[in-house]
């Protein structure tokens, strides 16, 4: 006698996200293979990534506090895919659920015609969410779902039979996507997006029909490899650098306004939310711009900027290799960051109410500009925990390991960011440094380390190189005007005074423990580029041979004799051109500002 297995004949909020969570356990065991095909709208290989962590984020925000109530999970549901939304096909996502929760929100259940109605809103939203909607993506696998659904829910009324019905056509309708687009036909793929979510349905069918999260991943692809696929030109590749996000906060934003003042910005164009709360996607070459713009509909906050170029290149040919993590206080030659393949998560600038990312949204002229001009003096702040998160998720994707050289922790909360960071993440394969050292002296540790990671160093080695790195380098500031530093509450007036009595010139080191402190003077109220450089030669240890790094805080002819004098007397093995000092420094030290930075050469590179 066969067993009845009774059939489902409603959705609650429970059983919703209990779906959700076994569509995101089967998008877990395939997200790299999606980032390996990603090809559309730009090969940046983070398709998989981006989907993954905004479902993970959805899922969290729920589960700790889940509800029966459908209506009002779905509602949280949608809010949750706003704040976590990556990338384009996240930010499509968050608004599908948008729709769905707009339809079924007042629902305490949902039967299989009122969820056909919800998954037809999602679509109808996700279409309107994009500047230009293309068949073969996302989108379609979204709208062939709620044309299933329309279809197959007039003779079915069990979820369980209505599902695999529905992922029948879906798992059809992926198939086809390579003959609608042409970047996906050459490269031999399925789009990404569409691909990722059909895993979700996927896994959400196999709790539904067995009752078990643990479901096990099918290759996408007939013969997958380990290389990521090139999309070519054109389609597949976006003429503008950033991929910019940002999420906006206001009263009444109307997302056709919102959508039509963007549009000229960039491409790949997405707006999610209304209301109250909204998520803007779009490719862009001015991510500062964008933000401005966003900022005359409302707050703006959570601004990312990846550099889709670098992005492009790291996918490529990486992988089995070590990623080196930095902040922007770190002072690096902006020629070395991308032939060395250093990434950099962004220090926050405040100038009163207005917020700017350290050298992506601000550069060092406009900072040095606002710094002489604006009435409020700046602040910084380390980045936020999650910024670090978005980064080191992504490098773990196409790299064996992350390792993250930050700011001193005696100076900032920086590595503390990334430590949280990573301890959310897999702690084995990403290690967070403290660097003991600011400016141009972190700058040389994590160049040393990349270089290292160029040549193919594993994790542990990387860590003893970075170990005796620090002790090996070191960093000295001349500052020209101690009145930046009382104004940013770093130095107090009573010592303003007595240097200004004394009429001497104030040198800052980084101890060997990593606290910025005094490191000792030079005659003369005026900063003299020759007795620095006298101050800094001294402190070369004789028959050695160093790096050399040299910074300014707007004071590039001083800059350029710093390191001329320097070089005739220390003979460095390197020495690149001056950099600009950024705000993380800057704002502290004020202009006219130099930075020195020696780095020994390691006895094993001698011999």
């Amino acid at each position: 006698m066969t067993e009845h297995t009774p059939g489902i004949a409603y959705l609650d909020g429970v059983r919703l996200l209990r779906g959700l969570r076994a569509g995101l356990s089967r998008l877990s065991g395939e997200h790299q293979e999606l980032n390996r095909i990603n090809v559309f709208p730009v090969a940046d290989g983070d398709t998989g990534t981006n989907l993954l962590f905004t479902l993970q984020g959805m899922v969290e925000d729920l589960e700790g506090r889940p509800d029966p109530h459908a209506g009002r999970s779905l509602t949280r549901l949608a809010d949750a895919a706003l704040d976590h939304a990556r990338g384009n096909s996240g930010a499509i996502l968050a608004q599908f659920f948008q729709g769905m929760a707009d339809s079924a929100g007042e629902l305490a259940t949902l039967g299989p015609r009122e969820f056909g109605s919800a998954v037809d809103r999602g679509a109808d939203y996700a279409r309107l969410a994009l500047s230009e909607p293309r068949s073969g993506t996302l989108l379609t696998v979204l709208e062939g779902l709620s044309q299933s659904l329309r279809e197959e829910m007039r003779g079915l009324a069990d979820f369980r039979e209505l599902i695999e019905a529905s992922l029948e056509r879906l798992e059809d309708l992926l198939a086809h996507t390579p003959a609608q687009l042409d970047v996906l036909r050459r490269a031999g793929v399925v789009d990404a997006g569409a691909a990722g979510f059909v895993a979700v349905v996927r896994g959400a069918a196999g709790y539904v029909s067995e009752g078990s999260l643990r479901d096990q991943p099918t290759p996408l692809l007939k013969d997958p490899d380990a290389t990521p696929l090139d999309g070519g030109h054109g389609e597949g590749e976006s003429r503008f650098r950033y991929c910019t996000e940002c999420l906006i906060e206001g009263e009444a934003i109307d997302p056709r306004v919102l959508r039509e003042t963007l549009a000229p910005e960039g491409d790949n164009l997405v707006i999610a939310g209304m209301g109250r709360k909204v998520r803007v996607h779009i490719h862009t070459d001015t991510p500062d711009r964008l933000f401005r713009i966003a900022g005359d509909f409302g707050r703006v906050h959570g601004q990312k900027a990846d550099d889709m170029h670098r992005q492009q290149d790291g996918g490529h040919a990486r992988a089995g290799r070590m990623a080196i993590v930095t902040d922007s206080a770190a002072d690096i030659p902006e020629s070395l960051l991308e032939s060395l393949d250093i990434h950099v998560v962004p220090v926050h600038v405040h100038f009163g109410d207005k917020a700017f990312l350290d050298k992506l949204t601000l550069d060092w002229q406009g900072f040095y500009q606002k710094l002489d001009e604006e009435p409020i003096h700046p602040t910084t702040s380390q980045p936020a925990p999650g910024e670090f998160r978005r980064m080191f998720q992504y490098l773990a994707s196409h790299y064996d390991g992350v390792i993250s050289i930050d700011l001193t922790g005696a100076a900032s909360g920086t590595v503390d960011s990334a430590r949280q960071a990573a301890a959310r993440l897999d702690s084995d394969r990403i290690h967070v440094i403290d660097s003991r050292s600011v400016s141009a002296g972190l700058g040389l540790i994590v160049m040393e380390a990349a270089r290292k990671a160029r040549a193919g160093a594993d994790a542990q080695e990387l860590l003893e190189l970075i170990e005796d790195s620090r002790r090996r380098t070191r960093v000295w500031g001349a500052v020209a005007d101690l009145s930046f530093g009382v104004r940013g509450g770093r130095v107090s007036p009573l010592k303003k005074r007595l240097v200004n009595l004394l009429r001497v010139t104030p040198v800052l080191t980084a101890r060997r423990n990593g606290k910025v402190d005094a490191g000792g003077i030079l005659p003369g109220r005026t900063l003299s580029v020759e007795r620095f450089a006298r101050f800094v030669a001294r402190r070369a240890r004789r028959g050695k041979r160093y790096r050399l790094l040299v910074g300014h805080c707007n004071a590039e002819a001083e800059g350029r004799q710093l390191h001329a004098l320097l070089s005739e007397r220390i003979d460095p093995v390197e020495a690149p051109e001056p950099i600009p000092v950024g705000p993380a420094l800057g704002a502290h030290a004020g202009p006219g500002t130099l930075v020195a930075a020696l780095q020994e050469v390691a006895e094993r590179e001698e011999a």
